[in-house]
């Protein structure tokens, strides 16, 4: 049986050349413990800018607006495969509230996101990338 795919999607949020990461709760599925940027699954039928801005109210308690594409990165499962696309996004209104998804929450700079456990999707990007997002 094929491995199915499943799409997230991620919202890359600068401030003062800082970026907004969540740190995922010790039990979750995939990536325990880990920093990531906010986002998550597009639900079925779901366009992907609407579960963006969705899932980023869910984790952070932010309304935000959706720019252009950081990038796109795929990170394997034993039961799925998935693809994230991270967008820039800008907030709209909102103090920041994390869920129970995560732990934690911070604004970092680059050379502090490269020596943080960060999720497999992330690292893929930041090398990707160059770490310059």
């Amino acid at each position: 049986m094929d491995i199915p795919y499943g799409l997230t999607m991620r919202g890359l949020l600068k401030q003062n050349d800082k970026i907004l990461i969540l740190k995922r709760h010790p039990n979750s599925k995939t990536n325990p413990n880990r920093w990531e940027l906010p986002g998550g699954k597009v639900d079925p039928g779901e366009d992907f800018d609407d579960a963006l801005i969705r899932e980023f109210v869910e984790e952070t308690n932010l309304n935000i607006k959706i720019g252009d594409l950081v990038g796109a990165v795929q990170e394997n499962f034993s039961y799925k495969r998935t693809v994230a696309l991270v967008m820039h996004v800008e907030i709209i209104s909102g103090e920041i509230a994390i869920s129970d998804e995560h732990i934690d929450w911070k604004w970092a700079y680059m050379n502090e996101i490269k020596d943080l456990d960060v999720s497999g999707w992330f690292k893929k990007l930041l090398i990707e990338k160059n770490y310059e997002l």
